[in-house]
């Protein structure tokens, strides 16, 4: 089965105002959390070349009329032994920016971030400059950052896109010495797509070519959906982008990449349905388009079997509400469609638009991680004006539910991108997160030796 639960991962591998009692009440819970908190089993490194996030909240799907959970967070009869697992929070900047992507900037070795504005050189994290973006209503014009090696000198480029401008430009690795001085990265615009109201993308995979696709999401519905394809004219030529438009009307707000159907080949999920992949030749056809759901959903779904019956399900959050689901695939109705369980995860927290599955632990499951797109609209949300947070959830395959653990609450909040993987290069999956709350690297503790 196709499997997109590392939908916004960004890895590149190279040639890759609550009050003084809310402020009190959430030391306590810090302290309360320390005190649970053991030390944890060591984790093997998780990344992966090319991807990314975005999104969003809901409105109703057709499911199964058995589908109701009650509105309460899951809670699995047994955790492992080695969670929770304890992160150390270190803040890099505070500004609006929202995406967030790992790469070896500066070829020492070592894995540096790309956030926005700047890029943080490891282990110091200085903040240092790449590009200028600018604010808009609350928000920077860049929706995400991608690594890619655009004019393959064998250094790792940035590919942002943003909300409202239509454009998508590529910022040039100067090289050592212009990294060394802090120079601004020449910009090059990659393609004009002629498309606003850009939610976010994804950088994934779709046709099993080695060379990912840009995904775009618009938070509009009935609008164009499209995929834009990275070609070089020639070998040794510059990356170019192509467009392919999946259909005409069926798009709407979240996004995500996977097989849905079971025929081997990913489909396209959007906020009002999914585009299914024809049996060949995709690029010179429309997509069937399934009608299936209306959503507000998350960027990205992720796609995955999680209870290990063969079929495909979806984990999604409503980008700009409250609740974090898993939808069960358990049948076909008599023309075909698909029929959906919703299980609801948790519906504590509002705002969970960015998610990601990484191995926190090493044990070879992967963790749910996700949290509050703090300020998504601007504190508009229902429960926009609540502290961020950030989460990972277990999965118990007996029980067939979700365990929440805290990473951190009151401070660390996501945006639009979640990075899951070895960052500081000891064998353990950390975290770096960008949002209104701030852009931070959460570095995994020592393992856990307590049984």
């Amino acid at each position: 089965m196709f499997d997109s639960g590392n939908a916004n991962r960004s890895r590149y591998v190279p040639a890759r105002n609550r009050d003084a009692r809310n402020r009190d009440a959430r030391n306590r819970d810090a302290r309360n959390r320390d005190a649970r908190t053991g030390r944890r089993a060591s984790r093997h490194r998780v990344g992966r070349m090319f991807a990314l996030l975005v999104a969003v909240a809901v409105t109703s799907p057709a499911l199964d009329a058995t589908a109701a959970e009650p509105a309460e967070t899951q809670t699995a009869s047994s955790a492992a032994t080695d969670h929770p697992i304890e992160f150390d929070v270190r803040l890099l900047t505070v500004d609006a920016n929202e995406g967030i992507a790992a790469a070896d900037i500066d070829g020492d070795g070592k894995t540096d971030l790309v956030a926005g504005r700047n890029w943080y050189r490891n282990p110091e994290w200085t903040p240092r400059p790449l590009r200028i973006i600018e604010d808009w209503n609350g928000y920077v014009q860049s929706n995400g950052d991608y690594i890619m090696d655009v004019n393959q000198d064998g250094r790792p480029d940035v590919v942002a896109g943003s909300f409202i401008p239509t454009e998508v430009r590529w910022f040039e690795n100067p090289g050592p010495e212009a990294l060394r001085l802090g120079k601004i990265w020449p910009a090059h615009v990659l393609v004009d797509t002629g498309n606003s109201t850009n939610e976010g993308q994804l950088l994934e995979d779709v046709d099993g070519d080695g060379i990912g696709e840009w995904v775009v999401n618009s938070w509009s519905k009935d609008v164009p959906m499209f995929l834009w394809r990275f070609v070089r004219e020639s070998e040794n030529g510059p990356l170019t982008m192509k467009p392919h438009q999946l259909g005409s009307s069926g798009n709407g707000h979240g996004v995500g990449v996977g097989d849905l159907n079971g025929d081997g080949k990913a489909d396209v999920l959007v906020g009002q349905g999914w585009y299914e992949q024809p049996a060949a030749d995709p690029w010179s056809q429309p997509w069937t388009f399934h009608r299936d759901w209306d959503l507000h959903s998350s960027l990205p779904m992720l796609v995955r079997d999680l209870n290990g019956d063969g079929k495909n399900d979806i984990v999604y959050g409503n980008g700009h509400n409250y609740g974090l689901f898993w939808w069960e695939q358990v049948g076909r109705e008599a023309d075909g469609k698909i029929v959906w369980k919703e299980h609801l995860i948790d519906r504590g927290f509002s705002q969970p638009h960015s998610m990601v599955f990484a191995d926190l632990n090493g044990d070879g499951q992967d963790e749910l991680i996700t949290g509050k797109r703090y300020f998504a609209h601007n504190g508009k949300d229902p429960g926009g004006m609540e502290p961020p947070c950030l989460y990972y959830y277990t999965w118990d395959p007996k029980a067939e539910k979700f365990e929440r653990h805290v990473i951190d609450e009151g401070r660390v909040g996501t945006g639009l991108q979640i990075v899951a993987e070895d960052i500081t290069g000891d064998g353990k999956t950390d975290i770096a997160v960008a949002g209104k709350s701030g852009t931070y690297l959460l570095t995994a503790g020592p393992a856990n030796d307590e049984g």
